[in-house]
């Protein structure tokens, strides 16, 4: 009798997992909850249910298989529960997956992302759109950023110095358990912008200074006057 070598079986496991994530998010309903949560904030199941245009008792069985294939997770305040996306990693495979499902068939690319969105919006928890994507390369430029080819970023020295000065804690974003920077395929402009913590920790910051403003029911960001005035080299 053959036996399986244990590198096919681990293979099947995988493509059979893969299967089963894709059978998640590929039904309309739960891929109208997932791109809602892009933005970074977490939802109630009545909210998620609107969203999706379905009933109360839809959404819960929705909200369970998507819980069931770790892509959201739950949080419980009290009585309140609240819905969320599981991680950056589940944030940027969603936007991958945005990219592919826009692609244009002709060679030329014209994006067709509403304009507001287009401008500045999160990704998760980074900046995203022609602003996100300006950012990752105005950083490289600058010489603070390394690893463009290989897209799994590190500080430079001055790098680390410049972000420290500005008021990221470079330290603090080492130790976090996530990937410390990366190239992200933004969504409407089909290339680059900041992702991992390193992206996470720039939007915060940039919230905090002022820099941008994030709406309150929508992925969209703001660049505020003084993003121009006080950081001109990263934002104009």
């Amino acid at each position: 009798m053959r036996t399986t070598s244990s590198s096919t079986a681990s293979a099947t496991s995988a493509d059979f997992q893969l299967a089963r994530l894709a059978g998640a998010i590929a039904e309309p309903a739960r891929a109208r909850m997932l791109s809602c949560l892009m933005d970074g904030h977490a939802r109630t199941a009545t909210e998620l249910a609107a969203v999706a245009e379905v009933a109360a008792s839809t959404a819960s069985a929705h909200l369970a298989r998507l819980k069931d294939e770790r892509l959201v997770e739950l949080l419980v305040q009290g009585k309140h529960r609240y819905f969320r996306l599981a991680g950056d990693n589940v944030a940027a495979a969603l936007e991958s997956l945005m990219v592919v499902a826009g692609a244009p068939c002709a060679a030329a690319f014209a994006p067709s992302t509403p304009s507001r969105l287009r401008t500045a919006r999160t990704c998760y928890d980074h900046m995203a759109g022609t602003a996100g994507v300006a950012l990752h390369d105005r950083l490289h430029a600058q010489g603070w950023l390394s690893g463009l080819q290989s897209g799994s970023y590190e500080l430079t020295p001055d790098g680390a110095v410049a972000l420290e000065s500005l008021g990221v804690e470079v330290d603090a974003v080492r130790r976090s358990r996530r990937r410390f920077a990366c190239a992200c395929l933004d969504w409407s402009e089909r290339r680059p912008h900041l992702g991992g913590a390193l992206g996470a920790a720039w939007l915060q910051l940039s919230l905090r200074r002022g820099w941008v403003r994030q709406a309150l029911d929508s992925r969209e960001l703001a660049l505020t006057p003084k993003a121009l005035r006080e950081m001109p080299e990263l934002f104009a």
